[in-house]
């Protein structure tokens, strides 16, 4: 299940602000995005994930994804970084 390697990781960044920098300087090793996130929210990253050949894991919802990265709110995105 990808929670649990999300819930394992050391460094993530959580949120598409977060994300999206994460990617921007090439730093993001899996990304994760909710189905239920707006769509012009998360675009952008699914693109910039296209673009570095870094994987895309959709979950099912926002709540989910905030839960599994340890926080009160629900995450549209989250990346696990490279060490």
């Amino acid at each position: 299940m990808p929670f649990e390697r999300i819930r394992g990781a050391k460094n993530v960044a959580v949120g598409t602000n977060q994300t999206t920098k994460a990617l921007e300087q090439s730093a993001a090793r899996e990304v994760y995005v909710a189905k239920d996130a707006d769509r012009k929210i998360v675009d952008r990253i699914v693109h910039l994930c296209e673009a570095k050949n870094t994987p895309v894991i959709w979950v099912d919802s926002m709540k989910q994804l905030g839960k599994a990265c340890g926080i009160e709110v629900g995450a549209a995105a989250a990346a696990i970084l490279l060490d």
